[in-house]
C-alpha cells in the first residue's frame, strides 16, 4: 500500500504487499518486490531493485543501479551511492540453492556508502559511518568510522555531518565534539549537527 503522496514513475514496478511512505519517490525502471517496506521521504533512483521483504527507513537515498537484497535492512537517513553492491549469500553457486543461508546485513542510521562499494553480507555498518567509493567491506564497521580500501580498513573518524574529524575530535565544519572511549566514538555534546 502506497501513501497517496508517494511518487512512482510509470516505468517502475511495485509488487503487491509493498508499503511506500509519504513523500517517497521511486524513479525509472525500479522494481520493489513483495513484502518490502520503504519509509517516508526516501528517494529511490533509476534501475534499483528492492527486496523481497526488505526494510528501508525514513529519509534514505538509494542512487542508481543498486540492489537491496532480502536480508538487508537500512535504518533512517542511509545513503547508498551509485552502483554500490550488497551481497546476501557468502559463498554462492549457480547450481546450489542457498537462499536459506542468506546472512542479514544492517546499515545503521545516517551511514553513507560510496559509489561502487561492496558490502559483504552478515555485517553491520555503524551509525554515521562513511564508506569510501570502491571499498570492499568484509567486517563490521564502527559508528562514525571512516572506511575505505580493498579490503576496507578504518582511516579515521567522521562527524554526523560527514566531515573527517581531526585528532582533537572537534568537527571543523559544525563544531560538534566527540570523545573516544574503549575504542568507540561517542558524541560529547548531545545536540545534532
Amino acid at each position: 500500500m502506497s501513501a497517496p503522496s508517494a511518487f512512482v514513475h510509470e516505468t517502475a514496478c511495485i509488487d503487491d504487499a509493498v508499503s511506500l511512505g509519504a513523500g517517497t519517490k521511486i524513479w525509472h525502471f525500479t522494481h520493489v518486490l513483495s513484502g518490502s517496506v520503504v519509509g517516508e521521504n526516501c528517494n529511490i533512483g533509476q534501475n534499483v531493485v528492492i527486496g523481497p521483504d526488505v526494510r528501508i527507513g525514513r529519509g534514505c537515498k538509494i542512487q542508481n543501479n543498486v540492489s537491496v537484497y532480502k536480508g538487508v535492512t537500512l535504518e533512517d537517513d542511509v545513503f547508498c551511492g551509485p552502483s554500490m553492491v550488497f551481497t546476501n549469500v557468502f559463498n554462492p553457486r549457480a547450481h546450489i540453492r542457498r537462499m536459506d543461508e542468506a546472512r542479514p546485513t544492517l546499515v545503521r542510521q545516517g551511514a553513507s556508502i560510496g559509489a561502487n562499494a561492496t558490502i559483504v553480507c552478515g555485517i553491520t555498518v555503524g551509525r554515521y559511518a562513511l564508506i569510501g567509493a570502491g571499498a570492499v567491506v568484509t567486517r563490521d564497521v564502527p559508528d562514525f568510522a571512516l572506511i575505505y580500501g580493498n579490503p576496507a580498513r578504518q582511516h579515521g573518524w567522521v562527524c554526523a555531518c560527514g566531515e573527517k574529524l581531526p585528532k582533537d575530535l572537534r568537527c571543523p565544519a559544525c563544531g560538534k565534539r566527540y570523545r573516544l572511549q574503549d575504542g568507540r566514538l561517542d558524541a560529547a555534546e548531545p545536540e545534532n549537527c
